[in-house]
């Protein structure tokens, strides 16, 4: 039966991933891949020979009805991204939805995303948070900024390398200096690094250390 199978892939470590994934990935039709040459790596640590196509941001849109109507012919297709839960922060969401609405099934694994071990790891409250993945870049950050400024849940946060200071500086003047932060990068990975303290301690450490990799960052709620 024509399905699409939403597969999260490993975000670092190539174990992390389920057994049905890997099998679900050598019997479907066609694999859509963020990045075809990332994911030839996967692909060839499982000895996976499933024809891939580019699935990204950039062009989604463009080829939605293409791959719809494939999957409506009776092609099974599964969908994975770069590293971690397609849709989170992440392509995806768009073909989801017109999976939905054209009545076509839709199986969504559980698996590898980036927060999950960050949130836990990070020794804050987890019974109650809220996922914001990046922050506009500059049209809204004030504006939403200022608006999480109140928040009382835990705050989940996506960062590149490049903007990790800025960000943290930012915190530290909206949230205030001592509000406790966790930030974790390279998760799953050979030079993993949690940090944790408040904002002010947290901004000089890496501002004493050139910050590599991809960040996650855990800020407790307002008391």
């Amino acid at each position: 039966m024509s399905k699409l199978y939403i597969i999260p892939t490993p975000i670092g470590n190539l174990e992390d991933i389920t057994f049905r994934s890997i099998r679900v990935l050598k019997e479907v039709d066609v694999v859509l891949a963020e990045d075809t040459r990332t994911s030839k790596k996967l692909f060839s640590h499982y000895n996976i020979d499933t024809p891939l196509s580019s699935f990204h941001m950039h062009n989604e849109h463009r080829v939605l009805s293409k791959w719809i109507e494939r999957i409506k012919n009776g092609e099974t297709i599964a969908l994975i991204s770069d590293a971690g839960t397609p849709a989170i922060s992440d392509p995806g969401f768009l073909l989801v939805r017109a999976c939905v609405k054209e009545n076509i099934e839709v199986d969504c694994f559980p698996g590898a995303t980036a927060f999950v071990p960050a949130l836990v790891n990070s020794a804050l409250a987890c019974e109650k948070f809220i996922f914001e993945g990046f922050l506009p870049v500059r049209k809204g950050r004030q504006t939403r900024l200022m608006f999480l400024s109140e928040e009382e849940r835990t705050m989940i946060f996506y960062e590149s390398p490049h903007r990790i200071l800025k960000t943290l500086k930012q915190f530290s003047e909206y949230f205030g200096e001592d509000r406790k932060v966790s930030v974790s990068r390279e998760i799953s990975k050979m030079f993993e690094e949690t940090r944790r303290g408040n904002l002010i301690e947290v901004l000089q450490y890496f501002e004493n250390k050139k910050p590599k990799g991809e960040f996650v960052i855990i800020v407790d709620g307002k008391k």
